[in-house]
């Protein structure tokens, strides 16, 4: 029997996301059952700088036969096995309103951070981050730039348990053919506090108070602005800071390499105004216990709505208490 007040790190309950209209089921008491399920095997420490056999390396052969140039920098390539065609028809078809498809023309390109095959984002100098940010501005101007192009979607997915196909660290590239309620979200989170994890003048990293993953974040603009073309040169160096402040957070968790998938909400790029976007980011790492216990959404997640055991206060709570300085160092 309860005194019916709430208790939400203590009592089940659900949080809704008020970006998607979702809920989460949150049980806190999970956090103590025993773990008996699937261990998986922990990313290796020692990675080389570079790997001859890696076909995103400098002077490498890709699995398409072109060769990589001896890059130096940041360097991008059109993905060699696209999940988008630009010359697929954008016609749509439907047989009674049952079987409905439409096709989807677009682009994908591929981001090497660093021509070093061991360098991810939590072990670059802030100035390196900055780099690739520069190179995302760049990129995002060209491709919004086509008249068919109507959304830029960059993102990052970290680690063969997240799907990355190539151990070297790279994001992707993919195009598409009222109220600012993250920026009333974001006044609310920096009031209370529980959830913030790190933040400088130009940005914030939470735990979503919906979050679904373990140690799911979101990294969101204090200014209102759409676009990543649209930083400031100071904001792109306080981003490139926030970046790293967060992933090496990540590693200094369970003092290994961190996997998650990581991407940038952008606003349309259609040309027209959105005074109801903020630039955001979202972080999804898949790990639940430790660098070998992840969390699978199955059964009652996939037929009901998602659950999460730890809570999102005590997620961020744990990775404020994760040093800025990187295990490996």
């Amino acid at each position: 029997m309860t005194d019916g007040v709430l208790d939400l790190q203590r009592h089940t309950h659900r949080r809704l996301n008020i970006l998607t209209g979702d809920w989460v089921l949150v049980s806190p008491h999970r956090t103590n059952r025993p773990w008996q399920g699937q261990i998986e095997q922990r990313p290796a420490d020692a990675v080389p700088s570079f790997d001859p056999e890696c076909y995103m390396c400098p002077g490498n052969r890709r699995a398409s036969g072109a060769r990589n140039p001896a890059y130096t920098g940041t360097f991008v390539f059109p993905n060699d096995f696209a999940a988008l065609q630009p010359d697929a028809p954008p016609h749509r078809m439907s047989i009674d309103d049952l079987f409905v498809a439409a096709g989807e023309p677009g682009i994908c390109r591929v981001v090497c951070f660093s021509p070093r095959h061991d360098l991810t984002l939590s072990r670059m100098a802030v100035e390196e981050i900055r780099r690739v940010i520069d190179v995302c501005v760049e990129q995002s101007r060209e491709l919004g730039r086509h008249e068919e192009i109507q959304y830029v979607q960059i993102f990052e997915n970290r680690g063969a348990m997240m799907g990355a196909s190539n151990p070297h660290p790279h994001g992707q590239i993919w195009d598409r053919l009222g109220r600012d309620l993250l920026g009333d979200y974001l006044a609310l989170e920096q009031r209370q506090s529980a959830r913030v994890i790190c933040r400088n003048a130009h940005f914030a990293a939470l735990v979503p108070f919906w979050a679904v993953w373990p140690f799911e974040t979101m990294v969101i603009s204090t200014r209102q602005l759409g676009a990543i073309d649209e930083l400031s040169t100071e904001e792109r160096a306080s981003l490139a800071d926030v970046l790293k402040r967060l992933t090496t957070r990540y590693d200094n968790l369970f003092q290994s390499p961190f996997p998650y998938s990581m991407g940038l909400h952008v606003q349309p790029a259609d040309g027209e105004l959105h005074p109801e976007w903020r630039l955001h980011a979202h972080f999804y790492p898949p790990l639940l216990r430790s660098a070998s216990i992840r969390k699978f959404m199955v059964g009652y997640e996939l037929l009901a709505t998602p659950q999460r055991d730890i809570t999102p206060e005590r997620a961020a709570e744990r990775l404020r208490g994760s040093s800025e300085r990187h295990y490996s160092e």
